[in-house]
């Protein structure tokens, strides 16, 4: 089967999604999951534009009104905040606009800036410190190696969908593991590293790898889930199984598929859009578990370069990778075949019509990683990059 078009977030507080509402209408087929949205921001100095290690004056600022919708990251540069489960795309946007306005408001508190970039444009001015978790101070030992220096923190957003079982999150994973590549490549929004350009879309899915089990999920049922995710921990590859980093794995704690290739975007239309095509896609894909249908084979090479390719091309016009049929075909073609097989579960939840209009809009106005090459190339300024970040994040 080739990808052509065939006849909430680890909620913290242990809340829990609602299950799957079928659809009368539209598509027979298509269900309407609960979703959430994790975004990961780096705060930066107002003056210099470099990683700042504020956020716990920045948390603390915030969390008299968003409470554990915010939390500390790996970095002391970092803040992350989360939405509330939901149905409605609506809902979900008016949730993420309100959590970037009170975040971009306690960082102006603590004289910094909130930026949606998945790297650092501009480099620290020294070492990042870890914060003071005793579970991150664990990882920094551990895993030394893979951080390299301690100035490489990197922002993804994470979308989540709600499931009733373990079983039927592992289905999931591996039925939506071919379109993937292509949701990264949407999402594409770190060009920048540390006042370069490194060639790519997305240098955050370079530097994240670096961290074990980042990457394509196994296909996995729920028994070799138990058992590969147990002797990755027993064998010390791993701190515990919040480390297991697949690009969509299931939640530990509450019935969820997490769904984490993307960068974090500045633009919160590109947020949205991400998390109504996850949606649509597992409104279509969640049915075919029942009605008997497999989930396609990948070959594991071919689905890693179509990652590979992912990342370095984003939407800018190269070429994509169809990782079932191997054929390379432009990227913008491969978002087209996304959204039509994700038509029935768009129309299912009402948003085929938006997320129409904002393909659109992103087509003619560029992804995050060509919108920040822009604003370089006018005057050939990272702080003029960081600032249109920053502006972007604050819009929203």
């Amino acid at each position: 089967m080739s990808l052509a078009v065939s006849s909430s977030a680890p909620h913290r507080g242990g809340r829990t999604l609602a299950p799957l509402r079928p659809v009368s209408g539209g598509s027979a087929a298509a269900t309407v999951p609960t979703m959430g949205v994790e975004e990961e921001f780096l705060l930066v100095d107002r003056r210099t534009r470099a990683p700042v290690g504020r956020a716990a004056r920045v948390i603390e600022a915030a969390a008299g009104r968003l409470g554990p919708l915010v939390q500390p990251e790996f970095f002391t540069a970092q803040v992350e905040s989360c939405t509330s489960p939901t149905s409605s795309t609506a809902v979900l946007r008016a949730e993420l606009a309100w959590l970037r306005a009170e975040l971009v408001r306690a960082a102006d508190a603590a004289d910094c800036l909130l930026v949606g970039t998945g790297t650092p444009v501009i480099p620290p001015e020294g070492p990042l410190a870890i914060t003071t978790d005793e579970r991150y101070q664990r990882m920094e030992v551990r895993f030394a190696s893979a951080m390299g220096g301690y100035d490489q923190p990197v922002c993804g957003c994470h979308v989540h969908i709600g499931v009733s079982s373990r079983a039927q999150a592992l289905d999931l994973a591996n039925r939506i593991r071919p379109w993937l590549p292509t949701l990264q490549a949407l999402s594409a929004n770190s060009p920048f590293d540390r006042g370069r350009d490194t060639g790519h879309a997305s240098w955050r899915a370079v530097e994240h790898a670096r961290w074990p089990t980042v990457g394509p999920a196994p296909f996995l049922d729920e028994a070799s889930y138990e058992r590969i995710a147990h002797d990755l921990v027993q064998c010390g590859a791993l701190l515990d199984r919040r480390m297991i980093y697949w690009y969509a794995r299931p939640s530990e704690h509450v019935p969820t598929l997490e769904i984490r290739v993307a960068d974090v975007n500045a633009r919160l239309d590109t947020v949205v859009l991400l998390a109504a095509l996850v949606r649509g896609l597992a409104g279509v894909l969640l049915p075919e578990r029942e009605e008997g249908r497999p989930p396609p084979f990948l070959e594991c090479g071919r689905l890693r370069e179509a990652h590979r390719l992912a990342a370095l091309h984003g939407l800018c016009g190269g070429e994509g990778l169809d990782p079932v049929a191997g054929a390379h075909i432009p990227m913008w073609e491969m978002v087209d075949r996304l959204r039509e097989r994700a038509a029935a579960g768009l129309a299912a939840a009402g948003d085929l019509h938006l997320v129409d209009t904002l393909l659109d809009r992103l087509r003619a106005e560029g992804g995050g990683a060509a919108r920040q090459r822009a604003d370089h190339v006018r005057r050939g300024r990272l702080t003029d990059v960081v600032d249109g970040l920053a502006r972007a994040t604050a819009s929203a």
